[in-house]
């Protein structure tokens, strides 16, 4: 199971790291026209169905901590493990689990 292989945070986790984290790169991987319904300040909007998806990716410094997320969970994980065998450093991928859906759900945020 792909997600196993993630360092899945909770909602609340998932907000502190996006508070103590400060040089972390947030990334949103749903479609821009999710993205300006919603996101979260600061997020990069790199669509997990865009055909240069994994090309923007690329583009990124290897070496930083990334904080992903998508709507429910299932674009950020095939994200989150997309980045880690394209040779992103895994202990510093982040993965809201459950996605936005999960956030919503989650009472006290």
């Amino acid at each position: 199971m792909l997600k196993a292989r993630l360092q899945n945070l909770s909602p609340t986790h998932f907000k502190a790291a996006m508070a103590s984290e400060a040089q972390a790169i947030l990334i949103d991987v749903r479609t821009p026209e999710e993205f300006q319904q919603f996101h979260f300040d600061g997020a990069l909007n790199i669509s997990y169905l865009a055909p240069d998806m994994w090309e923007r990716m690329e583009q990124l410094d290897k070496d930083k901590t990334y904080l992903i997320y998508c709507r429910s969970g299932r674009r950020s994980v095939r994200v989150g493990t997309l980045m880690r065998n394209g040779g992103f450093d895994a202990q510093k991928i982040f993965h809201l689990d459950g996605g936005l859906l999960n956030w919503e759900a989650t009472e006290d945020l």
